[in-house]
């Protein structure tokens, strides 16, 4: 292949493929170029003037490294793999960092086994990342554990590109023994590690990142950016559906710009189809006045360079041909998409067939409960004086405030209020767990609404100010094998949307999926949820106990800053 790539180089034969009077972004430089792009198979041979056997004339049009997306769960999607890649690969997108934490929270390693397999033969490359801490904390009840042992074994296996976000960061900055082991697993392996460190600063910080840790998306200030990009990290800047922080490329410099790269972390289907994934990050960095060749870098290069990604990122010779051509660099609009030297898009729609989808046993019939009634949801306080969370638009930060609460016949009372119950069903062991709290401010009335979308052991989350209508919830999503539900006290009507692979994500194709997602996140506008808040999405962090301050677990009110539980008596 080598003389065929030096034949064409030198134009002595005609390459596979030629883009044609092309100007594209040169990212070593940060220059834009003219010439014609040659391929042969799957690789870059050469810019300048070439014949190809085929060719696509991108007069007016620009062509960019394809992007990487540097940490990304797909699970969030509600998509299966297939269908995920349907959606994101004519955005431009054909490489990403997947850490299928979510789906081994309920499946244990049957759920990394079913991503891996469902991702073969995709135009999309799935680098697949061991999850680090399933449970996320050792508080909560999951499907599955992984201990220090089980990372031993994992990792060493060839389908695993690195370690997944190293969520426990009090349990590396204390030594705990099982952490450290886990971590130690991954360096023998010589497999990347990524973090995941709020707030995390000074001696505390460099006892985490000596561990060999490289990344982090969680950052929030400008101070926090700065000092963990001087001690060696990549940082993230994150476009998710509910969690975003595009703000922090304000902090982008042209002294520190290599160091950031771009991901979506969490991003469900409906906002992937109307808006895009990589493309959406791009045009709006852009719109907020970021350089573009430096957006594009921070979507290629930098992460490729990053993850230790060899020849990708970049338009130059060897480089894996993994390209998209779009309009121009204000709006990234993607005409075509070449992954591996082949188009696989074209104006926005695949080239590639996603009908014949994997869909293994040991995913489905997931949501294990008895059935529910009004009482279990009785909320029985001390006093008038309660904790109630509350949820930062935009962020996966919740926080804390004292409230006022009436009670009646010992059940607090909520209807009417802007209070709502908010409950964490144990939904995998039957364990019969239920955490009981209040959340002030989501603006939901009138019914319940619940969700087995719960980051991070993805137990069911229910919310609501009756609780008749919160048992009618828990036991339809128990009926229909996981998903999202809403119920309406009013009409006694149950409105709900089928997640049946492990409860988090849809067998069904990205189009009809989308557009019932979006009906039933309209519905809970309607019936008061805030347009401030993700209607959904923004529930399934509130029981993540590794994000300040105060999260609601199947086990019992948590206070993270504290990092233990918490009474909701005042």
């Amino acid at each position: 292949m080598l003389e065929k790539y030096v034949n064409a180089a030198k134009r002595a034969q005609k390459a596979d493929l030629v883009l044609k009077n092309a100007t594209f972004v040169d990212v070593f430089t940060g220059k834009i170029r003219n010439g014609d792009i040659a391929v042969v198979g799957e690789k870059i041979v050469g810019t300048g003037e070439y014949e190809g056997v085929k060719e696509i004339d991108c007069t007016g049009l620009t062509v960019l490294p394809s992007y990487i997306d540097g940490h990304v769960h797909i699970e969030s999607s509600q998509l299966s793999p297939e269908e995920f890649a349907s959606l994101i690969v004519p955005r431009g997108t054909t490489t990403i960092i997947a850490d299928p934490h979510e789906i081994t929270n309920v499946c244990g390693i049957a759920g990394c086994e079913y991503i891996s397999k469902a991702s073969k033969n995709l135009p999309l490359d799935v680098k697949l990342q061991l999850p680090s801490c399933v449970p996320a904390t050792p508080f909560e009840t999951s499907g599955a554990t992984l201990n220090g042992k089980d990372i031993e074994k994992q990792i060493k296996n060839d389908s695993f590109f690195g370690l997944g976000e190293f969520m426990n960061y009090p349990g590396v900055i204390n030594s705990d023994p099982d952490v450290l082991r886990k971590l130690e697993a991954a360096h023998a392996a010589g497999k990347v590690i990524d973090g995941h460190a709020p707030d995390v600063s000074g001696y505390d910080l460099n006892a985490y990142l000596s561990c060999g840790i490289a990344t982090d998306h969680e950052c929030g200030t400008g101070e926090e950016i700065d000092e963990k990009i001087s001690k060696g990290t990549y940082i993230h800047i994150r476009h998710g559906s509910s969690t975003q922080n595009l703000g922090n490329a304000k902090f982008i410099t042209k002294e520190n710009m290599r160091r950031f790269i771009l991901c979506t972390d969490d991003r469900h289907a409906a906002d992937l189809k109307e808006k895009g994934h990589i493309d959406d990050a791009l045009r709006k960095l852009v719109a907020n006045g970021l350089d573009p060749i430096t957006a594009v870098t921070c979507a290629t290069l930098n992460c490729a360079e990053c993850y230790g990604l060899k020849w990708r990122g970049a338009i130059a010779p060897f480089y894996l041909a993994d390209l998209v051509v779009v309009d121009d660099l204000k709006n990234f609009n993607a005409k075509f998409v070449i992954k591996g030297g082949k188009l696989v898009a074209k104006d926005g729609k695949p080239l590639f067939d996603t009908s014949k989808r994997y869909l293994p046993e040991s995913v489905l019939n997931t949501v294990h409960i008895k059935k529910m009634t009004a009482q279990d949801f009785v909320l029985t306080l001390k006093g008038k004086r309660a904790k109630a969370m509350t949820i930062q638009p935009g962020s996966v930060i919740t926080g804390c405030e004292i409230v006022e609460v009436e009670s009646k016949n010992g059940d607090a009372q909520v209807a009417g209020t802007d209070l709502l119950k908010m409950v964490v069903v144990e939904r995998h062991k039957m364990t019969g767990n239920i955490g009981k709290g209040l959340l002030k401010g989501y603006g939901f009335k009138g019914g319940a609404m619940g969700i087995t979308i719960a980051h991070d052991s993805h137990n069911i989350i229910l919310l609501g100010d009756d609780n008749e209508s919160m048992a009618k919830a828990a036991n339809r999503l128990k009926e229909i094998g996981g998903g999202m539900v809403i119920v309406d006290k009013a009409t006694g009507e149950v409105h709900s949307l089928t997640l049946d692979i492990a409860g988090l994500m849809s067998s069904r194709d990205a189009e009809s999926l989308q557009r019932d997602s979006r009906a039933l996140i309209e519905r809970a506008h309607a019936m008061g949820v805030k347009r401030e808040y993700e209607a959904f999405m923004s529930l399934a962090f509130t029981s993540l106990a590794v994000i300040p301050k105060l999260k609601l677990l199947d086990t019992g009110l948590f206070d993270v800053e504290k990092f233990e539980f918490t009474d909701i008596n005042v």
